[in-house]
């Protein structure tokens, strides 16, 4: 298809043709996961509004970008980014910078505590987690198959004592960025892992993480991603939790044209806690969207979760929380907060909380509010001399750092506030 002419949404089932028809033909470790993606995807069409799940996204930022050039025509793979362009890694860190064609782990030496799946077990155990939370035949997953060509397969035993850094650039010029994940957390392991995702043109990056914490597991994930509006990121994190494990996830996002995000949590038998934090920011006509499931599988689970979002000129935030509490799961505790911040009268926020609870002997609640920055903050602020300018940044500042606090130290290198929000005062 000419670049003049890139594909619409309106085609019936044109840009997953079109990428397939790009994509040079399966191979290495994941040629197998490779084929059934492609099988579940020829045919589909892109979703539409009709389908429940897609009601509020738009997708013309995605069927925008023409899949003949996401895709090389050659061999050729996209070089990494420079070192020289990353900021230096915090001390007591493990960075891996990963492209979805290398062998992340090649030559390198591993921490104790971390070592590689073997390929019995990566058959066995990729994705499980994916069918467990129900979303393996789901459309962004069914296109990461399709063309991730390696995986990050892990096994974390005891306590890893560096904190593990991934980082993925999408550069500025057209590409298919394809990043699969796999973390097996022995009973008692912990881990803390940051995720940096970037982008500086028309590109698609495409995420897929699963995560099986065993008994008593720890995981503390971030995930840290600034787009440009030109760019589009697809990610789906399925987590499986064991009895007394803990999770806490915290996602900032900031400057995709179209951005979602589906973290899909299972705690197996219950009695496990989960921490939910996640922090949105749109601008211009950017979507970002946030589908967010948990699923109580037995007694005395614990979820807290908090969702923030900032939306200014015309930009649009979509957020969907599914909380599944079934009779088996009694004396569940869970927390739902999700709050808007509206800069514009231009911009949107749709809010859609899902709370399915069938047992009886619960503490449950929802609470979602929309607003914009308090009158009486603002002249409390400039009572105090400083400029209108001024106290309205920080008291936006103040606001995403309720969320951003939660990021590892080592989070700090990459000066997430400035990231998101191009925020000078915090240069």
């Amino acid at each position: 298809m000419p670049a003049s002419s890139p594909p619409r949404l309106n085609a019936t089932a044109g840009w997953n043709e079109a990428l397939l028809a790009a994509l040079p033909p399966a191979s290495g470790p994941l040629a197998a996961v490779q084929q059934r993606g492609r099988r579940g995807l020829s045919g589909l069409p892109l979703p539409g509004r009709r389908l429940e799940a897609w009601r509020f996204t738009s997708l013309d930022a995605l069927a925008g970008l023409d899949p003949a050039l996401l895709v090389p025509t050659a061999a050729a793979v996209p070089s990494l980014p420079a070192v020289s362009s990353l900021p230096a890694a915090a001390a007591g860190v493990v960075r891996l910078v990963l492209d979805g064609q290398r062998d992340p782990l090649a030559g390198l030496a591993l921490p104790p505590g971390l070592s590689p799946l073997s390929p019995a077990e990566l058959e066995l155990l990729l994705g499980r987690s994916l069918e467990d939370n129900g979303c393996r035949d789901h459309w962004p997953v069914l296109l990461n198959q399709a063309a991730a060509a390696q995986v990050l397969a892990l096994r974390v035993q005891g306590a890893v004592a560096p904190l593990l850094e991934l980082v993925s650039d999408a550069g500025p010029g057209a590409a298919l960025l394809p990043l699969r994940l796999l973390l097996v957390l022995e009973e008692g392991a912990s881990l803390s892992l940051l995720q940096v995702h970037r982008s500086a043109g028309a590109n698609l990056t495409s995420l897929v993480l699963e995560a099986h914490l065993g008994r008593a597991a720890r995981l503390q994930h971030s995930l840290l991603a600034s787009g440009d509006p030109r760019a589009v990121l697809l990610g789906h994190l399925a987590i499986c939790q064991e009895p007394d494990s803990e999770l806490q996830l915290t996602t900032a996002t900031g400057g995709w044209g179209l951005m979602r995000l589906e973290p899909r949590l299972l705690q197996s038998q219950g009695g496990a806690s989960s921490c939910l934090r996640s922090l949105q920011l749109v601008r211009g006509e950017q979507l970002a969207d946030t589908h967010s499931q948990v699923v109580f599988g037995g007694a005395e689970g614990r979820l807290d979760q908090v969702h923030k979002v900032v939306a200014d000129e015309a930009g649009r935030s979509v957020f969907n929380g599914a909380v599944r509490v079934p009779r088996v799961a009694q004396r569940t505790d869970a927390s739902q907060l999700s709050r808007s911040l509206l800069l514009s009268d231009r911009a949107r926020v749709d809010s859609k909380p899902e709370l399915e609870i069938v047992a009886d002997d619960v503490r449950c609640a929802h609470g979602a509010t929309i607003s914009r920055l308090q009158d009486d903050e603002l002249f409390y602020l400039q009572s105090r001399g400083i400029g209108a300018e001024q106290a309205a940044r920080l008291l936006l500042r103040g606001y995403c750092q309720e969320i951003l606090r939660h990021l590892p130290a080592a989070a700090a290198a990459w000066q997430p506030l400035p990231l998101l929000l191009g925020d000078p005062l915090d240069r």
